[in-house]
């Protein structure tokens, strides 16, 4: 499996080798290992999510406190999709920046975005789904997001489609406003985070 890490610090793609043959395909995309080796601890999987959404769909910007935070493992089993990570963490030297990678079920290329950071993606076909793994389970008193029509973003979105937000979306405060309002991860919280994470993961990994 292929590791690159993304222009966002703490984000990951992953490319599994994929082996089609006269009745299909198989394919891993997860494999513990490479995430390991990039990552430095394991990932504890609490809860698995699988959304489905048309052409034009977008969902996030999502993201939530930390600690605890939610790590995401995520790729796309059918479909087709641009996935979106967005810097949300405030001191971050990467903070507002995004990067972006197509995720598909042809390649089923992977994308692990750490405590702290933002997700969104668009669908860019009918019936796409996208499968979650995340570190913690949903509480939505600890769930927040940022408009992903932000100007002061920029994200990627194609100029050929219309945005299909849910009301929740497309009311989210933009980043400025979010900051000013204190909702944002500190980027020191996500490092403690994520060194605790490391250090538990050490005694038995050394």
């Amino acid at each position: 499996m292929d590791v690159r890490e993304l222009p966002v610090a703490d984000a990951y793609e992953f490319v599994p080798p994929v082996f089609p043959d006269r009745r299909g395909l198989f394919v891993a995309p997860f494999q513990e290992p490479a995430f390991l080796r990039a990552v430095g601890h394991p990932l504890s999987v609490a809860q698995t999510n699988h959304s489905v959404s048309h052409a034009g769909v977008v969902r996030g910007v999502h993201f939530a406190d930390t600690p605890p935070g939610q790590a995401k493992y995520v790729y796309c089993p059918r479909g087709a999709l641009l996935d979106v990570v967005v810097d949300v963490r405030v001191g971050s030297p990467t903070f507002g920046r995004h990067a972006a990678v197509r995720l598909d079920s042809t390649d089923f290329r992977g994308v692990y975005l750490a405590e702290g950071l933002g997700h969104a993606f668009l669908a860019l076909e009918d019936d796409t789904v996208l499968a979650y793994l995340c570190s913690t389970g949903y509480n939505p008193a600890a769930e927040h997001g940022v408009n992903p029509l932000d100007p002061a973003l920029g994200l990627p979105w194609p100029a050929d489609t219309e945005p299909v937000l849910s009301d929740k979306d497309a009311a989210a405060p933009t980043l400025a406003e979010a900051r000013r309002d204190g909702i944002l991860p500190r980027y020191e919280d996500c490092l403690a985070r994520y060194d605790a994470l490391r250090a538990a993961y050490a005694p038995s990994g050394a």
